[in-house]
């Protein structure tokens, strides 16, 4: 009986479609991802054991520096470029469209309304290295105030908005706490504070409810 001979077929793999598939993925990463613009000033933030994360978005950001100066940023740059323009009909600042757009691309800011529109015009690479003097909190001004309340109104009271406070381990308390009568008294008191996370001292409740859910504190993990 003769045999059957199987037909040899190619091992070859056309590997097109795959490239195809690859350069559409990287092709959709590039025109969706958003670049974080660079923050102003630096900031080291104190420690604390919570493990809380912050929401992805409607986030109002107030950073403080160590030296008691003060930013304050939206995370939606549509957002920034409609705050921003609300806050010049006001003042009667008269941004140009650039200008504008400027402001758009910072991620804070932390300048006096009526110096806003001199600091904008500058080119963004001025503006990097330029000192920007902070939002006045004084009793007199309470400009923050104002930068807070319009976020607000853009928002259209929206429940989900976070206001975050962003403050430097060596800022004094004194400029916190002015932060927090402002916001205290604009009816703003939902907020939080970034911190950056350490371990969870043993012995402590918060120590044994978490070794309780199954979790490894900071201390173990690192042994």
């Amino acid at each position: 009986m003769p045999k059957v001979k199987i037909a040899r077929k190619s091992t070859l793999v056309d590997m097109t479609p795959m490239v195809d598939v690859a350069f559409l993925l990287l092709l959709f990463f590039m025109l969706t991802s958003k670049f974080k613009p660079r923050d102003p000033i630096q900031v080291i933030t104190p420690a604390s054991i919570s493990t809380t994360l912050l929401p992805e978005s409607k986030v109002a950001l107030i950073t403080i520096s160590r030296d008691g100066r003060v930013f304050f940023g939206l995370d939606d740059q549509n957002q920034r470029m409609q705050l921003i323009q609300n806050i010049s009909d006001q003042y009667k600042l008269g941004l140009t469209s650039e200008e504008i757009k400027n402001y758009g691309l910072a991620s804070s800011m932390g300048m006096p309304i009526n110096k806003l529109k001199q600091f904008l015009d500058l080119p963004p690479d001025r503006q990097l290295s330029f000192h920007q003097e902070g939002i006045p909190v004084d009793s007199a001004g309470e400009e923050l105030s104002q930068w807070l309340n319009y976020t607000v109104n853009i928002n259209n009271n929206n429940p989900k908005l976070q206001f975050v406070i962003k403050a430097d381990d060596n800022t004094k308390f004194d400029m916190v706490n002015k932060v927090l009568s402002i916001m205290k008294k604009g009816d703003h008191n939902k907020l939080n504070l970034i911190t950056s996370l350490k371990a969870i001292p043993e012995g402590t409740p918060a120590f044994e409810s978490y070794k309780k859910a199954g979790g490894v504190p900071a201390t173990e993990a690192a042994e």
